[in-house]
């Protein structure tokens, strides 16, 4: 199932329907929420995680480096601190 981001109005979406949209685990977005600072999902108070459109976009990059350039998290961690927008800007290109 993937995520319309551009035509949604909803404000979250669940680890379990990102998880879909990227074909991961969410045990994986679990995992990247340690590795990488920039993620950062609302948790209710009972901890379930909320995804908002940012969020998402923000796994967008962290899956394009690791998943489809193949870098190492510690490459990606040192990627997105320094060229963020740069990437940002890429990743929007090549999914349209």
């Amino acid at each position: 199932m993937k995520i319309d981001l551009d035509n949604s109005t909803r404000l979250y979406y669940s680890i379990k329907e990102v998880a879909s949209h990227f074909g991961v685990n969410e045990s994986l977005l679990r995992f990247w929420e340690t590795e990488f600072d920039i993620i950062n999902p609302r948790k209710t108070e009972g901890g379930a995680r909320q995804y908002k459109k940012e969020d998402i976009e923000t796994i967008a990059l962290v899956y394009h480096l690791v998943k489809e350039k193949g870098m190492t998290l510690e490459g990606a961690r040192q990627t997105l601190s320094h060229k963020k927008d740069e990437t940002l800007r890429k990743v929007q290109v090549i999914e349209k």
